[in-house]
């Protein structure tokens, strides 16, 4: 029995859903699992850290869509070629790490070989398919076709079954996690506040893409109204992306570019110290458009290094935490609940600190990836057994809409 796992996002690409899979198809059976990942530039010298049969494939899709001989080529040239991989391993189930574009390449696949699929669903991706008339009849189709859904929090399940149609008996909720392990809590170093930068200074922590739905903004719109209880408050962010230029330009005209600082991407180690050194963890979180946080990950890891984190009233952030046990859950469609919210937290260090001692149990007992992937096993072990497609002819009807659509 052989599962293959199709995914465009995986390490060393960064991101929060590329590492939720990593972690838990690292401790499954090598033998029963094969991966099929996309291609980057750093892949060589990762994938020789570790054990994983893998494969590296072009999967990268300039648009979702298939309007266009460019779009249709970008889905059938990976169907191809996994096609000859799902023969070769003998594979009985595919997992697909988003309904569109890897789900759409699966309901291909299965339309020539029978083999039945499932879908990880993180809930933004779901949103922004709405937006589209295409997407959403694409998308429609995986999802319909799916043996069984991945979701990766309660709201993303909410969506799929209020948006979506699906039903509940086919939504299974598995939450990210995190490696207790390694994001552990560390005392309060002076040195290494010393070279991160900063010193004394209270310091607010975000990690991860620079874009529009993470809130970095409303961070530093906020930053001038924290200040006047906060005077040293320092605002650290963690990570890269495309809003990158318009968050300087906008610390510059906020007047508290003294306060803010781009760290970039940096190594996991150098982000872990930055979890352990922080006073407060914040995930300014608001939905874009049709653009969610469907999750958020960074929040649990940072209260796995026992750190209180705040987070926006949007998406599913407020399942990573105990509210207001480890952390705290504010809108923040603009910077004055934030602003109130990380000013009235910074002012009680004693309430940080016991905020922060909960969070690392909860974390631990809830969030340990080594439970997460044996829950994940069991399920993979229970959906596998999904009864394969119909004969080929019996899709007919379907390729008729979808030649239609196009």
């Amino acid at each position: 029995m052989t599962t293959l796992l199709i995914t465009e996002i995986f390490p060393p690409k960064v991101g929060g859903s590329g590492r939720w899979l990593w972690e838990v198809y690292t401790r499954l059976p090598r033998a029963e699992y094969f991966v099929a990942a996309g291609e980057h530039a750093r892949q060589t010298e990762f994938d020789r850290t570790h054990d994983l049969r893998l494969v590296r494939t072009p999967l990268t899709q300039r648009s979702w869509g298939v309007l266009g001989w460019s779009q249709f080529l970008g889905y059938w040239r990976p169907v191809r070629a996994l096609l000859r991989l799902v023969r070769a391993e003998r594979v009985n189930m595919i997992h697909c790490a988003r309904c569109l574009p890897e789900g759409l390449i699966a309901l291909a696949l299965r339309w020539r070989t029978g083999v039945p699929f499932a879908c990880y669903v993180h809930g933004e991706e779901m949103t922004m398919a709405s937006s589209s008339r295409e997407l959403t009849w694409l998308t429609r189709r995986v999802v319909r076709r799916a043996a069984f859904l991945v979701a990766n929090s309660h709201n993303t399940a909410r969506i799929l079954r209020e948006d979506w149609g699906v039903g509940q008996e086919r939504i299974h909720v598995m939450h990210p996690g995190v490696d207790t392990r390694y994001f552990v809590p560390a005392p309060r170093d002076p040195a290494v506040r010393s070279r991160l930068g900063w010193g004394e200074r209270s310091v607010v922590l975000t990690a991860g893409r620079l874009q529009k739905r993470k809130g970095q903004d409303q961070m530093i719109r906020a930053l001038s109204a924290v200040r006047r209880s906060i005077r040293d408050v320092m605002y650290a962010i963690a990570g890269d992306g495309e809003e990158r230029a318009s968050l300087e330009a906008l610390a510059r005209s906020e007047g508290v570019e003294g306060h803010v600082q781009f760290l970039g991407e940096i190594a996991d180690d150098e982000l872990l110290q930055c979890y352990q050194q922080c006073d407060l963890f914040a995930l300014p979180n608001r939905q874009v458009g049709h653009d969610i946080e469907g999750f958020g990950m960074v929040l649990v890891e940072a209260q796995a290094c026992g750190k209180p984190v705040l987070a926006g009233a949007s998406g599913g952030t407020a399942e990573t935490m105990r509210i207001p046990e480890t952390g705290r859950v504010v809108p923040c469609d603009g910077p004055d609940e934030l602003a109130v919210a990380v000013a009235d937290l910074l002012s009680d260090p004693a309430r940080l600190t016991r905020m922060g001692a909960a969070g690392r149990p909860w974390a631990v007992e809830r969030f340990d990836w080594e439970a997460l992937a044996r829950q994940a096993e069991s399920l993979f072990r229970f959906g596998s057994d999904a009864p394969a497609a119909p004969p080929r002819w019996i899709h007919e009807p379907l390729k008729e809409e979808l030649n239609a659509a196009r």
